[in-house]
């Protein structure tokens, strides 16, 4: 648990916090955080230029020692100054409540200085806001009865699409996730949390249909059993009267809005990144990005091979080979490899032999990664990572953790740090957003969380996953990398599209597909169909293999919620600028950089092919590109 110590806040004195008896403003550029305490109760706001945009709203936790935020007599204030920030922390009796401004949005964290054990009984973080603002708000995956409560959606794999709503119009039966979006008059408002360590991340509720959005969390298990799919899910049958239990002195997750003026200002945010704790690794210089080549969305789906392809290492060997020739860093070993319904990763089926895939791969530069089920991993993690760190093993994809309550919080964290201490790589799947975790430690280099690709194999023609594709850089995207797994090479129009489980297919265009791997950000950057599927395309695959999946700068040019977006990226070498778009075909002009040799240009054509053509360097200083319904574009230019 990370312990906080308040006295070098304390000695730091700023000037950017000024407070009266009963209340302390925090600014920042634009922006400003109040917390009120003048009725004995906490009460936070926020305002940009002058103008309130979350309404004086209630905070306090419950915890057995008192409630903190109620019952206020006294106060001390101090501030602190920051490059990025301005801070004030606020003292009360045996707690205090820290504030922060930003560029680009405020947020506040509750400070234990408590000693010995106590319980957090339960948590009020209010947003209010008018009733009818609209809101961009992600339902947990459930389908509610007039009965429903909210004790029986704790147990979620965080991934659906976008409803856009009123705030009084939300449905009072059903928990939503974060981060999800306010429009408030001219603005845009992004609900998140960060540094979400040791406690139980936030739900958001409207039970009252008023304009207050509510927060919910999930009480601490207390019975837990395996279960589910493959027994590999822990599956909650009991649980505790409050919510986390805590030691000592301690820091709580941050409540953050992000303040944006127009879309693209919360797409361009990285605010849950900078409220995180800073890197607990010393040497990072072994945590390699790259691309994978995955097997499980093509169901192992090679063509025109003298052996039967499956879970063997024959089909492996072709991946390898495959990865090797386009530069690709990595093949994930997903399920299938460890014996089912064991969940013993210590076990692994005759067909595969592990450490010869790892030999193999090394005399050809592509690492191996395994895919590990929660409960298989959970019962010795220690043990698990040592013994394939020293077989060759990158990291670990691991699935099915579907909570987010203070037991599995504490697992994500410690399958991070343990994993880091033998260089493994750790690409979360079925889990909650990331909550700053990448910075802390950037070996967790990947987080699903997203309603991605792998969808595609079952949803039915009614879905619209064109439209949550231009949705998720607005919103989920804010909250740091994202699993999408895109990279699908049969591209239909939505009204064509029929789900396949063995040969899925995508909505949308092919350069749909491509703009992903520009737009999304994505360390670990999954190429999910079938190599036999790009070995038809050489030279439309060589060119989506080299693209990075990290940049040295990047900017979002422009583009609107749920209708598209349009950013630019730079690496060593290039600048790419890539357009992704919604149900409505569109014109964009791109503007080129000033310096560039030649232009290589990936975009759709009427038919819902695409076109690919290079420009060598000429007077050209912009271009206007035309996007198909559910298209992109992608442009590289070369240094």
């Amino acid at each position: 648990m990370k312990r906080y110590l308040l006295t070098l806040l304390l000695l730091t004195i700023g000037i950017n916090a000024m407070a009266d008896d009963y209340s302390v403003n925090v600014s920042f550029e634009e922006n400003t955080i109040t917390l009120d305490w003048s009725n004995g109760s906490l009460r936070w706001s926020a305002q940009r230029r002058g103008t309130t945009v979350v309404a004086p709203s209630r905070l306090n936790m419950e915890t057995s020692l008192g409630v903190w935020g109620e019952g206020i007599d006294k106060a001390k204030v101090k501030s602190v100054k920051n490059r990025e920030y301005n801070a004030a922390v606020v003292s009360f009796d045996g707690y205090a409540v820290e504030l922060r401004a930003y560029e680009d949005g405020v947020a506040y964290r509750f400070i234990s200085d408590s000693d010995g054990h106590y319980t957090v009984i339960n948590e009020m973080a209010e947003f209010s806001f008018n009733e009818n603002d609209k809101a961009w708000v992600p339902y947990v995956n459930f389908k509610p009865d007039a009965t429903s409560d909210y004790a029986t959606q704790y147990y979620t794999s965080f991934e659906n699409t976008y409803n856009h709503v009123a705030i009084k119009d939300i449905d009072w039966r059903r928990l939503m996730f974060t981060p999800a979006v306010v429009e408030h008059e001219n603005l845009k408002l992004c609900l998140v949390e960060s540094n979400l360590e040791d406690y139980p991340g936030m739900f958001l509720s409207n039970s009252d249909k008023d304009g207050i959005i509510d927060t919910e969390f999930a009480p601490l298990p207390d019975v837990v059993e395996q279960g589910d799919y493959n027994m590999l899910q822990g599956v909650v049958k009991s649980r505790k009267p409050y919510i986390a239990e805590c030691d000592g002195e301690r820091t709580f997750p941050w409540r953050g809005v992000i303040i944006g003026e127009c879309d693209t200002a919360l797409a361009s945010s990285n605010l849950v990144w900078k409220l995180a704790d800073e890197c607990r690794i010393k040497d990072t210089s072994w945590i390699k990005p790259g691309k994978v080549a995955w097997e499980w969305w093509n169901d192992w789906g090679l063509e025109g091979v003298d052996f039967k392809p499956g879970i063997n290492n024959a089909t492996y060997k072709y991946y390898i080979d495959f990865a090797s020739r386009n530069n690709i860093e990595y093949v994930i070993l997903d399920e299938g490899w460890s014996v089912k319904n064991e969940a013993d990763l210590m076990k692994v089926v005759p067909e595969i032999d592990i450490a010869e895939l790892v030999k193999y791969g090394k005399e050809r530069n592509v690492g191996i990664i395994l895919w590990a089920g929660y409960w298989a991993l959970q019962r010795d993690i220690e043990g698990i990572c040592k013994h394939y760190s020293e077989m060759g093993v990158k990291g670990f994809k691991v699935d099915f953790l579907d909570r987010d309550d203070q037991q599995m919080v504490r697992f994500v964290y410690d399958v991070a740090k343990i994993a880091a201490k033998y260089r493994l790589l750790i690409d979360y799947h079925g889990v909650y957003k990331p909550t700053g975790l990448q910075r802390t430690y950037p070996n967790a280099i990947n987080f699903e969380g997203v309603h991605g690709l792998e969808t595609m194999k079952w949803l039915g023609a009614e879905h619209d996953q064109i439209t949550y594709d231009v949705t998720i850089p607005y919103i989920r995207g804010v909250a740091g990398p994202m699993d999408y797994t895109p990279g699908a090479m049969r591209n239909v129009p939505r009204a064509k599209y029929k789900p396949n489980y063995s040969r899925p297919m995508s909505q949308g265009t092919r350069c749909h597909q491509l703009a992903m791997y520009v737009v999304y950000n994505q360390p670990l950057a999954m190429l999910c169909d079938s190599p036999t599927e790009y070995e038809k395309e050489p030279e439309y695959t060589k060119f989506l293999t080299a693209i990075p999946t990290i940049w040295s700068n990047e900017s979002v040019v422009e583009g609107k919620i749920g209708e598209y977006i349009v950013v630019t990226k730079e690496c060593e070498d290039a600048i790419y600028v890539a357009g992704l778009n919604g149900n409505k075909a569109r014109s964009v002009v791109v503007s080129f950089p000033e310096e560039y040799s030649s232009i290589e240009i990936y975009s759709d054509n009427k038919d819902n092919s695409y076109k690919h053509h290079n420009i060598k360097h000429n007077l050209i200083d912009e271009t206007e590109i035309w996007m198909a319904e559910g298209g992109g574009f992608v442009l590289k230019f070369r240094k």
